[in-house]
Order: C-alpha cells, then sequence, then structure tokens
C-alpha cells in the first residue's frame, strides 16, 4: 500500500494510518451500514522518508493542511466502495505531497523596451500638464 509521490519519494505503507466511517451520499442503505469513507492520515513531522529540507518545504506549503501533531489528513467518501475511496485518498494525498514539493521558477522580469518607456513617460508629462492647466495663477 505504500504511495509513489514521484520518482525519489515513495512514503511507506507503515506511517501511514487508515480509518474507516460510514459516509453519506449515493448508497442508500449500503451507504449507512458499510464503512466506506476513508480518512488517510501521514505524519510529515516524524516521516523517516523525507530529508530536512523536503519535510521544512511540506509544512511550509502545507501548513493550512497539517494539524497540530504534524498530521496531513486526506478523506475521501465520495464513491460507494471502501477501496475506490482508499485508491482515491492515496492519489489525492500523492498529488497534495507532490504538488508542495515542485519548485515554483522564478519569475525574470522583463525589461521595457525603449519606445514603450517613452510612450510611458510622455503619458506622465501629458497628464501632469493637464493637472497644470487647472491651478489657478495668481498674478501679484
Amino acid at each position: 500500500m505504500s504511495i509513489r509521490v514521484n520518482r525519489s519519494l515513495v512514503i511507506p505503507d507503515d506511517e501511514l494510518e487508515l480509518a474507516f466511517s460510514a459516509s453519506g451520499g449515493p448508497g442508500g442503505q449500503h451507504a449507512n451500514r458499510s464503512a466506506t469513507r476513508v480518512e488517510l492520515t501521514w505524519n510529515v513531522e516524524n516521516s523517516r522518508v523525507l530529508g530536512p529540507r523536503q519535510r521544512e518545504r511540506i509544512l511550509r506549503k502545507l501548513a493550512g493542511r497539517i494539524d497540530g501533531s504534524g498530521s496531513l489528513r486526506v478523506q475521501s467518501g465520495r464513491r460507494r466502495s471502501q477501496l475506490r475511496n482508499r485508491e482515491e485518498a492515496e492519489a489525492r494525498l500523492a498529488d497534495i505531497v507532490a504538488g508542495a514539493l515542485r519548485s515554483t521558477k522564478r519569475r525574470i522580469p522583463t525589461k521595457r523596451s525603449a519606445s514603450a518607456n517613452e510612450a510611458r513617460l510622455a503619458g506622465k508629462k501629458h497628464r501632469s500638464q493637464k493637472k497644470a492647466r487647472r491651478r489657478i495663477i495668481v498674478d501679484e
């Protein structure tokens, strides 16, 4: 049941906790009687598979999703079968962790062209002249 997040990171099943409960939604009596909702929990702070930089990045990027004990919790109850909900929760956990580990490209600011800069300055000069014409001139 280990979860492959990317080529270099696999979360082993002994670090994952599974809890099952009755889910609402479609299924009628079946949904009310069987524990098909899956709650998958992974303790990020105590994980052995993460390096210090990976752990810090996940804790920083997923701060809103991680509880006080350092655990990341994912729920799934949309499907009628426990197995499908479990697969969906595992896939969602892998996507969330992979997204947190993905580095964002830094934006390289572009330089204005000379003609664009001239047009910008001409516009500023035009606006300031327009405002200057509105002022009351007092002769002494």
